[in-house]
């Protein structure tokens, strides 16, 4: 029952009932430590740190009698029914919703369509556990997670026969390992960059943002790091076997998509750099189609970087054993295609050439041919929307701002009033209170920023406010902007200098299973109260997350009481605390672990 009376006094009371409840909550914490412990395929070491730091007099203040709908940390749910969830069968290891193979080959070839998103109807969807391969291992700590992989996490071959020549893959033991190189970049990843950075400002943080399209295993995402460059990398599912999960395995950002039919999921102006090695892409055909996409994501004054076919195709045409003619025109395509963006050429050597974004529509001047220009008031509304063969007016932006500084500078798109309703005071204030939040996260789980969790998923972003708080070399963040959110601030969160993408969690991410270590979901539920099931939510969430990975649910208490009971028939532990500011606020927080389980094993102990 709920405690009459002075809620100073309950705050401070340090009865038997509080001591009581803070040997809990580190007894929590102790078994969360246990099941990131160490060993091959149980987690790591690491974790167990956790329970050796954990205040417990940071703790002890906690006052679980809400005040609001119940208790946030002590109601025993056990009398409410708990549907208890099945393991998937195995064949669905690697199972992608939206991406499966079997319905893509039933969708048309043309412009690579049937790569795109093709999410199952509801009467196809699985209501399982997608289980973890047998042997499965957490992943190795960045930086050694680049260049190295447990085999039993992803155990195929393929790419090692494929790609040997071109050194993008090793199979060593039970790792595979990632020398680095590439198709176009034999001498490594950091030789060719350092190419890019003669022509490109990537050390002095100007550029920051940037996009692989036919990224393979990401090695150029993965040491772009080094210069404090983060690379969305993007590749279609099975044109090379498992390819975006090795990236993510690494620890590189990287999501299932394509350049097809249908707009990339960024808001216009996003990138500061894109990028496309031997990337297969048709660049000059359907009338410069996908440069036009790349024009529409890039920022102005942004950077395309095109190596490979059919650049230099006087001196190549014969080992890349193609037609001379057909190099010729589809260069000249490319070439007229670029002119009439108003990009400027800025380095061609070799087999790769760079273009540069013109910095206004000032500086295009006169030209005999004009582009169609887009009809559409809102560049950013790109859900499931066709491309269309037309050029996308930029945004008013801003001088760019070297990278940290821009992480926490009011974004143009605010104070030019490209985002309506959003003010610098608003955005000022969004971001005191994430750090706020932050530190409130970091006093009960002190791992988070360890190097424990290095691929990190914000599924409510906002502007960004959390990725910036926890910003750190030893993680990244995948900042999502529901299509379903009253404000599109995806713009917003990309002029910080973080990367993100739009989705609608009433379907399944584009990405394999097992691919996040943290997952942060601020008022998710509510936001989705009206529009999908949370229990699809929740087995999505189940789906991406590692085994022994963390979740962190802010919401109010009466949703988090729902999600703790979905959450306990997952396989999940969990723990609701308070809001750092005390009882009386209804919003709460509830931390998860997702246990350790594999494929054939009904146990769920961390023996």
């Amino acid at each position: 029952m709920v405690t009459k009376g002075n809620p100073g006094d309950n705050r401070n009371n340090k009865g038997p009932m509080s001591i009581f409840i803070v040997v809990a909550l580190c007894g929590f914490f102790y078994i969360l430590g246990l099941w990131q412990r160490s060993g091959f395929g149980k987690g790591d070491s690491i974790a167990v740190e956790i329970t050796k730091h954990t205040d417990c007099s940071v703790l002890s203040d906690l006052n679980y009698e809400t005040h609001h709908d119940g208790d946030a940390g002590t109601v025993d749910d056990s009398n409410e029914q708990v549907k208890e969830f099945k393991p998937c069968d195995d064949r669905f290891i690697d199972y992608t919703p939206c991406h499966d193979q079997a319905r893509a080959m039933t969708f048309p070839r043309e412009n690579m369509n049937y790569r795109e998103r093709h999410c199952p109807p509801e009467e196809e969807k699985l209501h399982c556990l997608i289980a973890a391969p047998g042997g499965y291992a957490t992943p190795f700590p960045w930086p050694k997670s680049r260049d190295y992989v447990p085999y039993a996490n992803a155990p195929y071959k393929s790419l090692t026969v494929e790609k040997a020549v071109q050194n993008w893959i090793q199979y060593e033991g039970n790792v595979f390992r990632f020398p680095g190189g590439g198709t176009q970049f034999p001498q490594g990843a950091d030789a060719y960059i350092n190419q890019l950075a003669a022509v490109i400002p990537l050390d002095n943080g100007m550029v920051r943002t940037a996009l692989d399209t036919g990224c393979g295993v990401a090695s150029w995402g993965a040491y772009l790091f080094k210069k404090n460059v983060i690379a969305m990398s993007i590749a279609p599912r099975d044109s090379h076997e498992a390819q975006v999960q090795f990236a993510l395995e690494r620890g590189v950002p990287a999501i299932i998509g394509v350049l097809g039919t249908i707009m990339l999921p960024f808001p216009s102006g996003s990138f500061d750099m894109a990028h496309c090695s031997r990337c297969l892409i048709q660049w000059g055909s359907n009338g410069g189609l996908y440069m036009k996409e790349v024009d529409r994501v890039l920022r102005p004054g942004g950077y395309w970087i095109l190596s490979g076919p059919p650049i230099n195709w006087k001196n190549n045409f014969q080992a890349w054993q193609r037609p001379e003619e057909e190099l010729k025109e589809e260069q000249r395509q490319i070439e007229d295609t670029a002119k009439l963006l108003c990009w400027e050429k800025k380095h061609e050597k070799g087999e790769i050439a760079i273009w540069r974004k013109a910095l206004s529509n000032d500086e295009c001047g006169e030209q005999e041919t004009q582009p169609t220009i887009c009809e559409s008031a809102n560049s950013d509304d790109v859900w499931y929307k066709k491309m269309e063969n037309c050029v996308t007016p930029a945004k008013p932006s801003g001088s760019w701002k070297p990278y940290p500084e821009r992480l926490n500078v009011v974004p143009s798109r605010i104070t030019s009033g490209s985002v309506p309703g959003v003010t610098t005071e608003l955005f000022e204030e969004d971001n005191r209170l994430w750090k706020k939040h932050v530190n409130a996260y970091r006093r009960v789980n002190k791992i988070i920023d360890s190097g424990r969790y290095r691929n990190v998923m914000d599924m409510n972003a906002g502007f960004g406010g959390f990725a910036a708080a926890i910003d750190s070399p030893k993680l990244w963040v995948m900042n999502v902007v529901p299509t379903i959110s009253e404000k599109a601030s995806l713009g917003v969160v990309f002029e910080r200098g973080l990367i993100g993408i739009y989705h609608d969690w009433c379907e399944a991410f584009s990405t394999y299973p097992r691919t996040y270590d943290l997952i942060h979901a601020n008022g998710v539920f509510t936001l989705y109260k009206n529009a999908c099931n949370a229990e699809d939510i929740l087995l999505e969430m189940d789906r991406i997350l590692r085994p022994e990975g963390a979740v962190i649910f802010r919401d109010q208490v009466g949703v988090l009481k729902q999600v703790k009971r979905i959450a306990k028939g997952m396989r999940w532990n969990t723990k609701m605390v308070d809001h750092e500011d005390g009882p009386l606020i209804s919003e709460k927080v509830l931390y998860a672990v997702k246990r350790y389980w594999v494929a054939g094993d009904n146990t769920t102990s961390s023996e």
